[in-house]
């Protein structure tokens, strides 16, 4: 169903054509003027100048135009609207009906004030709306979603955080939103890595039970020798196309390394309760990059340049250089951009989806430039020109001092040692806001885990996607502020309201808005726009920012109105249905960003 906004520019946009003035001006919006209005249209304005019109003139005749105008229905107010606005077609609204006031404000805004019935009436619907107003998407277009980014044979670091989190977000966004979405974790489980690992282990003679533990070990002694001594890096090279070239025992021992490190990345993700579809890594592109290069080099798309095999990516109106894509190293060797290609052609034709996009650290927009490009230019699949290839950004996890986040000791910190500190100071919180104290062992654990999860959650969320945020574990799972434990407690309280009035199912009656009332009731309302927003520009943070209003409002409306202690009866049904409400989309929105709400604290 369309938002409060969404039908406030048809009516405006009605008025706009009636007056022959430029339709796309006639957004409406949630007014910056505080008391003074509640909504906004500042079209006027941008038509003055190309129509050499004074825009307060322009503003004062689109609201004649709206006031004089009725809806096709007719012009006179629904007789059932009185009774109960809930059931009634906001369409059916007379201007009369919908607008408080219409007024002009400084140089030719115009501010709207919308009567509480219709604002009784738009609730009604969102409330019987299963899905809080978002309309679905009809056509369940496949949407590819590449986040985690894990190596095999390396424990899991702060460094796969934001790339999980935000890339789980969006999934359950476009989900939401009724898209056919995929989660690839796209494990980094090909080339080089694979043949140091490999030959360290025929070096030791080893042929015992590999562990993840001793994985980690031989990993960056492998590493290290084969810097050191070009001997030894050929040995790796030569391990590596061993196994490209599909050697059996080579392979077994391969699929060994990969079974335990998935094992060890499940405990991780399941701890952050990130889930993928799809759990395949580089390995998986191999078999697209040979007929893949031949096609390119083929069709003059690849050509040689001082030994290697490259693809000219660069466009007359860059106003930056972009380098060529390089396919193949001078010694045949394959890099990133070819296997991501390759990547591509797997995901089209098991797909074929409409939006592939790539939850990646910020610092690699220009390969994703160079493959997006050579994607397109090659034509490297069928219908790949009409596929949106999306490079979703993020910036990094800081800590104190504005570098990269480390551990104590300066080193790179594990993913399951940052989960583990963040459930150690949850519980200490829940200790000094005296909550959970009721509580049993197990439960109380199982909250101090989805404490621990919100506050990691939110504190990478609420940041726009594309910024840095310093990790400062103090702030986030304080229960005041704006916080993922904060919301978690409001959630909470309400659930606790509800419970106490004997609440456990829709509440069938009109709502009735008051003076203290509005603010939340507008609010509410505003859930359809903020979620479209952030889909549009796959931007979570945008969510976090109405939670946290919506949380706010919702603690100043209990703070200042009777609920239960309401002796007006439809008044007090209202309120508890305006909390209901709350609660639904409190929920919905933390579902969306990936966080659990427990059933007490």
């Amino acid at each position: 169903m369309p938002s409060l906004t969404q039908n406030l520019t048809e009516i405006f946009e009605a008025a706009f054509t009636a007056l022959d003035l430029p339709v796309q001006h006639a957004r409406v919006q949630v007014s910056g003027q505080g008391q003074d209005a509640q909504f906004q249209c500042n079209g006027a304005l941008a038509c003055a100048k190309p129509l050499k019109k004074n825009p307060r003139e322009i503003a004062q005749s689109i609201i004649d135009q709206i006031q004089n105008c009725h809806p096709d229905q007719g012009d006179s107010r629904v007789e059932g609207s009185k009774k109960d606005p809930s059931t009634t077609d906001l369409r059916s609204f007379s201007r009369d009906d919908i607008f408080e006031s219409l007024s002009i404000g400084g140089p030719g805004f115009i501010n709207i004030t919308l009567k509480d019935e219709y604002i009784s009436a738009f609730l009604g619907k969102l409330s019987t709306d299963e899905n809080l107003g978002i309309e679905k998407h009809s056509d369940a277009e496949t949407i590819v979603l590449d986040y985690g980014g894990p190596n095999i044979a390396k424990a899991m670091h702060v460094g796969h955080l934001r790339s999980s989190i935000i890339g789980d977000s969006l999934r359950r966004l476009y989900d939401y939103a009724g898209y056919h979405t995929i989660g690839d974790v796209h494990m980094g489980d090909w080339g080089t890595p694979m043949g140091m690992i490999l030959s360290e282990l025929e070096l030791m003679k080893y042929d015992g039970e590999i562990t993840m533990e001793m994985l980690a070990e031989i990993y960056p002694k492998a590493s290290a020798a084969c810097k050191e001594d070009e001997g030894r890096m050929a040995l790796a090279r030569e391990a590596t196309r061993k196994l490209q070239d599909g050697d059996t025992e080579y392979t077994k021992r391969w699929r060994e390394f990969i079974d335990v490190s998935i094992e060890g990345m499940k405990k991780n993700f399941d701890a952050l309760g990130v889930h993928f579809d799809e759990w395949k890594g580089e390995s998986d592109a191999h078999p697209f990059i040979d007929p893949m290069v031949e096609d390119l080099k083929s069709r003059g798309i690849a050509y040689e340049d001082d030994g290697a095999l490259i693809i000219d990516v660069s466009k007359e109106d860059d106003n930056k250089e972009v380098p060529p894509l390089i396919l193949l190293k001078s010694d045949g060797a394959v890099l990133y951009g070819t296997t991501d290609l390759a990547t591509i052609i797997d995901r089209m034709k098991s797909h074929v989806p409409k939006k592939i996009i790539y939850i990646v650290d910020q610092r690699q927009s220009l390969h994703f430039e160079q493959v997006f490009r050579a994607a397109k230019k090659g034509e490297i699949a069928p219908g790949i020109n009409h596929v949106e290839l999306i490079h979703a950004g993020f910036g990094t996890m800081n800590g104190p001092d504005g570098k990269p986040f480390k551990t104590r000791a300066g080193g790179v910190m594990k993913l399951e040692d940052l989960i583990e500190m963040g459930i150690e100071k949850a519980t200490a919180r829940l200790d000094e806001a005296e909550l959970a104290k009721d509580m049993d062992e197990e439960e109380r654990k199982d909250v101090a885990h989805k404490v621990a999860i919100a506050a990691l959650k939110f504190a990478d969320l609420q940041n726009n996607r594309i910024a840095d945020y310093v990790f400062d574990i103090d702030r986030m799972t304080s229960f005041e502020g704006k916080t993922g434990p904060y919301l978690l407690y409001q959630a909470v309280r309400i659930q606790s309201l509800l419970k106490k009035a004997g609440i456990d199912k829709h509440i069938d009656a009109p709502y009735k808005i008051e003076d203290a009332d509005r603010e939340l009731a507008l609010l509410l309302g505003a859930f359809p726009d903020h979620f479209k927003n952030a889909l549009k520009h796959n931007t979570p943070h945008v969510l976090c920012d109405y939670a946290y209003k919506l949380a706010q409002e919702f603690s100043s409306f209990y703070g200042n109105c009777h609920i239960l202690s309401e002796s007006d009866e439809v008044s007090k049904l209202s309120r508890l249905k305006l909390c209901q409400q709350t609660h639904r989309q409190l929920l919905t929105i933390l579902e969306l960003l990936g966080i659990q709400v427990p059933e007490r604290m």
